[in-house]
């Protein structure tokens, strides 16, 4: 018997075993990968060799953004007029007595990565060519995948050449149709007007029934059988091993903490003054920083992603940039009392922890 002409020519007509879709260990350059769904493929060598040290460009202007009294209340305003259970008093008669601005310096660094897998894979068999073990296919690294744009998430599935075969459909037993769930097969299903007894109130015989206390059942039409939803009534399946392509941007952030009691959590949602921007094939730390605790993360960072990335995926490109998160700090009287409240970021968001006009809303 020749196994492999069995792989790639549509069988005879029959009925298999109730079996899942055929695993098979032994195709060329996948042997090990696919087996339980879902195979590790090592990244190859690097595309580009690794850049060597670099000095930094030219020093960039690192002095901090200031902002106006009139800036800074007009976005008080508008924070309090975005809560609906604040009054408005703290804005209009509330008196500025500092401000004072912060050197809140975010490292980031994103590094896109590919990342391979394979599995055994189906799908409804309408007369595909099938070609398994007509050539080999070629490595999960050697097939061409256009990627996305840089830094963008993304995944694509890509059928792998001769691998395909057609065999019966294991869920159906190659009959194109299953046992309908509503009815258990019956064709029929309980009379919802009697609720199964035959008549209606008044030993009157039920007119929707015929006084049977059954009726067909409408999902399957009376049949019993419904199409089977693995091979969509056409008996066969196709099985090949799908690659499944997996781009991501892997994004870490390191916030220097000079906040003056400014929670950074609250960074992750503004931008800032764009410092210094990076991006390569594999960038290499940042040197010479100001602040030396931006140096020490580049460092850590860069070398933590390559470490950790380089074993699993391939990396098509990393890209650090540094930004001036502005922070400024308002102080202000207001019925006697010193209260402050806190604008950042470019889009000047506002963040007031001890607004001291509230109120309580009943919602009805």
């Amino acid at each position: 018997m020749n196994t492999g002409q069995a792989l790639y020519a549509p069988p005879v007509a029959g009925v298999p075993s109730p079996t899942a879709p055929p695993v098979f260990d032994n195709v060329p350059g996948y042997e090990g990968t696919v087996i339980g769904g879902g195979g590790f493929l090592p990244p190859p060598a690097p595309l580009y060799p690794s850049p060597p040290p670099e000095t930094e460009p030219s020093q960039p202007d690192w002095s901090i953004p200031s902002i106006t009294e009139d800036t800074a209340r007009e976005a008080f305003r508008k924070y309090v007029d975005s809560k609906c259970c604040y009054s408005s008093g703290p804005v209009d008669d509330g008196v500025i007595t500092s401000m004072e601005a912060f050197n809140t310096y975010r490292y980031r660094l994103e590094t896109f990565t590919e990342f391979r897998s394979t599995e055994w894979a189906n799908k409804p068999y309408d007369g595909q060519p099938v070609n398994a073990y007509t050539q080999q296919p070629p490595g999960p690294w050697d097939i061409q995948v256009q990627p996305p744009t840089m830094f963008k998430d993304n995944t694509e599935d890509v059928q792998v050449p001769y691998t395909s075969s057609v065999k019966g459909c294991h869920t159906c037993f190659a009959t194109g149709k299953c046992q309908c769930s509503e009815c258990t097969g019956s064709g029929h299903k309980a009379c919802w007007v009697c609720s199964g007894s035959g008549v209606r109130a008044g030993d009157e015989s039920c007119t929707r029934c015929n006084g049977t206390g059954r009726e067909s059942c409408s999902e399957c039409h009376g049949q019993g059988t419904i199409e089977c939803e693995t091979c969509k009534g056409k008996k066969q399946l196709l099985v090949y091993i799908n690659l499944k392509v997996e781009w991501k941007n892997n994004v870490e952030d390191f916030a220097v903490q000079q906040t003056g009691g400014f929670d950074s959590a609250n960074l992750g949602s503004v931008t800032g003054k764009k410092l210094f921007e990076d991006t390569k094939y594999m960038v290499y730390p940042v040197l010479g920083f100001p602040d030396p605790n931006v140096s020490q993360a580049s460092e850590r960072l860069v070398r933590e992603h390559q470490s950790k990335f380089s074993q699993t995926s391939r990396i098509h490109q990393q890209r650090q940039t540094i930004e001036l998160i502005p922070i400024t700090k308002v102080s202000y009287k207001w019925k006697g009392g010193s209260h402050l409240y806190f604008v950042y970021g470019n889009e000047f968001k506002v963040s007031a922890d001890d607004y001291p006009a509230t109120c309580c809303c009943i919602l009805m």
